[in-house]
């Protein structure tokens, strides 16, 4: 009896080569629509699909497949003679390789301006009932949903070497391809947040060099749709990453990508030790540096303007002034001449650029729990509401001030809470953070502290407000003029008379910050 593989697909990749060796083992193609017209071109011999239906491709292709004839040469058992009798009374041709991938639903809703018409007419139909009926049935027929597979499906069939556990890898493979793209109908139709019941579509992007420690195995994964940075990561020199450098990547970008201004964050644990502004990426690059030259060491600096040779010096100097060593940069682009220098300033150290910023980003975010997670709506319009801050003391901030608040509270916003953080009176810069305490007094000693002589005159920002007067007054003492907190204490008013007392400047944002 002929040996028959079922090609459809809509990733073309390689599908000739693939077709060609299939036919060099003895099988017969049968094929379809797009896939048929390649193989044509390509002078590989193969059954149109309707031979076998018996039934010409109807209604703009919709129905091309699904048949009684195509569906039970894919079901049915070939160990079961009841089957196999049934199979041969009913003139059924046995497909024992199905080779299909679908539709390009997520190309398709990418677009701008799609409509919904467009994007149904790119929900398949089809191929899917193939694949789930192949990979349902993977004892008795290879499914192939990746053309990255071809190679090694093709010598083991050589080698005659195709055991069960192969044969189930694939038929998993195959349900997880059905999964990811079915969820991304469900969430296109959809349109709900927070649905009673939902899969979560991922890319695997890359394996990490580890988990968050080296015992601990790890790997990236993407959502379709969203134009992350982190996607377009490109390892230009040094290290692999691990977990914590990812995660760390992407708080930097978090954090500059809320200024229009070059800015540069150094990144540790998860959170800045210092974030800055700047005329350029030198300047915003040096200010972040020093913002905590000691928290600096071991960190990951992140940019949102391309690495120069003269922004790339700073690192250079950091480690020859103060034996600072940086692990990972990331950034744009980097020039040439930069890489080269950086390349001979740590030879350890990862050097990767991830492209343009996108400005669209996620609208929910996932925080794992045990045994599942909680999705929410990501906290992306941070801009927004300025004009709504409220000034409560006696004394009105200036202009400069107010400038200051709102850099202050843009930082804040991308800082692990509880934090309290000391902004200079001048300088778009932090000098003090205090940060992931759970006690705000603390929090608030030390930034205070950390910022030293520069908290005379400087911003204190708090992500949350203050329940009692005490931070209020060592900012005070410290020479802080000018205080911007979310307020809505029961309380408020001990910290304004104390704001007062002290000659304190203080705004309500009527917004918290948290950042966990």
């Amino acid at each position: 009896m002929k040996k028959f593989a079922l090609i459809s697909v809509f990733d073309k990749t390689d599908v000739g080569f693939f077709a060609k060796k299939l036919i060099d083992l003895d099988y017969t193609i049968t094929s379809t629509g797009g896939t048929a017209k390649a193989l044509e071109s390509e002078d590989i011999p193969f059954v149109p699909i309707q031979e076998i239906t018996g039934n010409p491709e109807s209604f703009d292709g919709r129905m091309k497949t699904i048949s009684f004839q195509i569906e039970s040469g894919i079901l049915y058992d070939r160990t079961n003679k009841k089957h196999l009798k049934e199979a041969e009374d009913l003139n059924i041709l046995p497909i024992d390789i199905v080779v299909c991938n679908l539709y390009p639903f997520e190309k398709t809703i990418s677009k701008e301006n799609v409509n919904l018409d467009e994007a149904v007419e790119n929900i398949d139909v089809g191929g899917p009932t193939m694949v789930r009926a192949a990979a349902k049935n993977f004892k008795n027929v290879l499914i192939v949903v990746n053309p990255k597979d071809y190679k090694e499906i093709e010598q083991k069939l050589e080698n005659n070497n195709i055991d069960d556990v192969f044969r189930k890898k694939l038929a998993a493979k195959a349900f997880a391809h059905l999964s990811f793209y079915d969820s991304q109908i469900a969430t296109y139709l959809g349109g709900e947040l927070f649905p009673e019941e939902i899969t979560i579509p991922g890319r695997k992007l890359t394996d990490l060099r580890y988990g968050e420690n080296p015992h601990q195995r790890g790997a990236v994964y993407v959502k379709p749709g969203f134009d992350s940075s982190l996607k377009n990561l490109d390892k230009k020199w040094g290290r692999e990453l691990s977990l914590i450098n990812v995660n760390d990547i992407n708080a930097g970008l978090e954090s500059v990508r809320l200024f229009r201004n070059p800015t540069a964050a150094v990144i540790k644990h998860n959170s800045p030790s210092g974030i800055a502004l700047g005329e350029n990426a030198k300047e915003a690059l040096n200010r972040a540096i020093e913002a905590d030259p000691e928290s600096a060491f071991g960190g990951i600096i992140v940019l949102n303007e391309p690495m120069t040779l003269d922004s790339a010096k700073v690192i250079g100097s950091f480690k020859e002034e103060k034996r600072g060593n940086i692990d990972i940069v990331a950034i744009p682009e980097i020039d040439d001449d930069a890489l080269e220098y950086l390349t001979r300033v740590r030879k350890t150290m990862g050097i990767y650029t991830f492209g343009k910023i996108p400005k669209s980003l996620d609208p929910v975010n996932i925080k794992w729990i045990d045994g599942g997670f909680i999705l929410q709506t990501a906290d992306i319009d941070v801009d927004k509401g300025f004009e709504k801050w409220k000034i409560v003391t006696k004394k009105t901030p200036t202009q400069k001030q107010m400038q200051q608040m709102e850099i202050a509270w843009k930082f804040i916003t991308r800082i692990k809470s509880n934090s309290v953080i000391i902004v200079d009176k001048d300088l778009p810069m932090t000098r003090g953070i205090g940060s992931g305490q759970t006690s705000r007094v603390r929090s608030t000693k030390i930034a205070l502290e950390q910022a030293g002589k520069f908290g005379k005159d400087a911003i204190l920002a708090s992500d949350s407000f203050f329940p009692f007067p005490d931070s209020i007054q060592a900012a005070g003492k410290a020479g802080i003029t000018a205080v911007v907190q979310q307020g809505g204490s029961i309380n408020d008013q001990a910290s304004i008379d104390e704001a007062d007392k002290n000659d304190i400047t203080m705004v309500f944002t009527g917004r918290r910050a948290f950042w966990h």
